[in-house]
Parts: C-alpha cells; structure tokens; sequence
C-alpha cells in the first residue's frame, strides 16, 4: 500500500492573546469561528475548508516569534497570479497590515508581512517559468538528478542574463 497525502488540512499557531488573532486573521483571511475552546479558537476559511487553530498556552513565554528559533520559518499561502498580490497588497493597506512589497523572484513572486506575534506570513504565486515544470512534476516521476540539473541550467541561465559585461 502506497500512503500519500492529499492536502493540507489545517495549521495551528501558539499566539500570546487569542482575541487578537483572531481579529488579525478573520480580517486578513476572512475567516469565521467555529469553536472558542477557551484556550483555543478554531478559525475557518469557508472557500477551501482550510482550517486555523489558534491556542495560547500556560507554560509559553509569551515572546514573539522569531524564525532563528528552531521551528516554523514561515507559513506560505498560494494566489494564482502576481495581479491577485497586488489586490492582497491592498487589501493588507486597507486594514493597517505592514507588508514587504512584492518580491518578484526566480520561480515566483511573493508578499511577506507578519501577524501580531511576529509570525511570518507569505503569499505567493508562480511565475511562467515554475508553473510547466511543476505541472509535469503532477504527471510524472522526475528523478531527483533530472529536477537538480534543469533547476542549476535554469538559475545559471539567470546569472549569466544579469552579470555585468
């Protein structure tokens, strides 16, 4: 029997005030409460069923978040395209998020802000270049040397575009 995932389900995040999450995230991801366990508030993004749970604990520190602590780096969300994070970058100054501007990358383009515990949020989407590649990943076993040379012959095709003459 072959085990495979078939999506994310949910993520849960240690916060240090559950009423202020919960304002941050139903704003920004217009999500809905489905639970307040008292502890923990279980949020839902109605669209995708994906699901936020939201808890604080007794023992926490109460620090905020930093990705140089071993652990969660970031938390990446998916747009279908750089038009759509331009609408979330305005969306994100409509309600007071501070945000990083679009980053326009080698695979993609991204938009970084944070939460109010410091935890780093992304939205991102493919660019031309990564959406071919990664739908032929969907259709075929690639072996790991073929994907390891196509993306070196790729980025080294960028240096050399961008190197001064």
């Amino acid at each position: 029997m072959v085990v495979a995932l078939c999506g994310v389900d949910h993520v849960g995040l240690s916060v240090t005030d559950l009423d202020r999450s919960e304002r941050f995230y139903t704003d920004v991801f217009d999500l809905i409460r489905l639970m307040d366990f008292g502890y923990g508030r279980i949020l839902l993004h109605r669209q995708t069923g994906f699901v936020f749970g939201i808890s604080t604990h007794d023992a926490a520190e109460r620090l905020p978040f930093t990705e140089l602590t071993t652990g969660l780096d970031h938390l990446g969300f998916t747009a279908n395209s750089r038009a759509e994070l331009v609408e979330w970058e305005r969306k994100l100054d409509a309600i007071g998020v501070v945000y990083t501007p679009i980053r326009d990358m080698e695979f993609g383009y991204h938009l970084n802000f944070r939460d109010p515990d410091n935890i780093a949020l992304e939205i991102s989407s493919h660019n031309e270049v990564a959406v071919s590649p990664l739908a032929e990943l969907e259709e075929r076993d690639i072996p790991q040397e073929e994907i390891e040379s196509r993306v070196t012959e790729y980025l080294a095709s960028i240096a050399s575009q961008t190197a001064p003459d």
